[in-house]
């Protein structure tokens, strides 16, 4: 997989009557760094909510709670320091097309890449589906493009709507009622849509019914970019590893609840990404670091290690399994001392 090095950031200001945003582009060479931008401080001002900041700022709801939990969501002080997580390890995932991930709630587009020119990638907070909603892991592609779409609801949110006392028509129109927004781009799977929204402060929540909400002018922008046939795949981390200069990261997001038997207080589902990354060079780590990152997340890059010089590519396996042995005894440990002091 291609890799990461010097980061060139672009800030480009999306025009006209759309709020004031930035897109930012990451120009990629080949060093083996996985970690891009960096983390930036500004000041509320008393007429914006923390929202309107994450939103002209490219981030989502989630994004903005987890580094600024003291901020007030809706009246923040004027003058008050709000951290923007402006910093990423990018998915340990091919660096082609869309790259969806879920429980970050951040799309990264990686456009097809020019002769003689670095790879770029451009990332994008999302809004995805709320539990018994879920929006499916896959690997698809874009099958159809559509400006102004009409939006045809399926007959099981018709039902949940009558229900709810809210009745939809079998068609809703193109404009400001559609929850599809301006634009859509169909998945594979034609039940799943990448598109806009008539709700933006629901980006970077799980609020849809399984298709993947952009802000509006997210959504205008990568439209424009995105030609049918693109790649999309969806994938599931909440834990990302990332390496640069020599430093491995640790980036945790909280992982959705249906999902808690999996990634619970369990260092060991890190250690396949640690491998990944590694790119059989040697490494050693601080489990207490990384065991704190993923019990306190926060969607910021913590170090948890460093790589060391190249080794055999015979020791791959035993890395593997040393990794998870100290990864298991570690959570073991954590679990006495907690009955230890429950029985005192």
């Amino acid at each position: 997989m291609k890799r990461i090095g010097k980061i060139i950031v672009l800030f480009g200001l999306l025009l006209g009557s759309l709020p004031s945003a930035y897109a930012t582009k990451y120009f990629l060479s080949d060093t083996g760094d996985t970690l891009v931008g960096e983390i930036i401080k500004v000041k509320a001002d008393q007429s914006e909510t923390l929202l309107d900041i994450a939103r002209r700022n490219g981030f989502g709801y989630q994004d903005m709670k987890l580094v600024n939990p003291d901020v007030d969501t809706w009246l923040p002080e004027h003058g008050e320091e709000v951290t923007l997580p402006a910093q990423f390890i990018l998915p340990v995932a091919p660096m082609k097309g869309i790259v969806l991930n879920v429980p970050e709630m951040r799309l990264y587009y990686y456009p097809p890449k020019m002769k003689n020119k670095p790879q770029e990638v451009i990332t994008y907070p999302l809004g995805v589906g709320r539990e018994g909603w879920n929006t499916p892991y896959m690997k698809t592609k874009i099958i159809e493009k559509k400006a102004s779409p009409n939006w045809y609801p399926p007959a099981s949110i018709r039902k949940e709507h009558e229900e709810a006392g809210d009745p939809l028509p079998k068609i809703v129109k193109a404009g400001p009622d559609n929850p599809l927004g301006a634009f859509a781009m169909r998945l594979g799977n034609p039940d799943y849509l990448i598109h806009g929204t008539n709700k933006p402060y629901g980006i970077g929540m799980r609020v849809s019914h399984g298709c993947i909400r952009l802000y509006p002018e997210d959504i205008e922008a990568l439209f424009s970019k995105v030609t049918l046939r693109t790649p999309v795949n969806i994938i599931n981390q909440p834990y990302k590893i990332g390496v640069k200069d020599k430093i491995i990261y640790l980036e945790a997001h909280p992982f959705l609840d249906e999902d808690t038997e999996k990634y619970e207080n369990n260092l060991t589902s890190v250690v396949a990404l640690i491998i990944d990354v590694s790119n059989d060079e040697d490494y050693e780590l601080d489990w207490s670091a990384a065991y704190d990152a993923i019990n306190n997340p926060t969607g910021l890059p913590i170090a948890i290690g460093k790589l060391l010089p190249k080794v055999l590519q015979a020791r791959v396996e035993e890395k593997l399994t040393k990794a998870l042995t100290q990864a298991e005894k570690f959570n073991l440990q954590l679990q006495l001392d907690s009955q230890i002091v429950i029985s005192d």
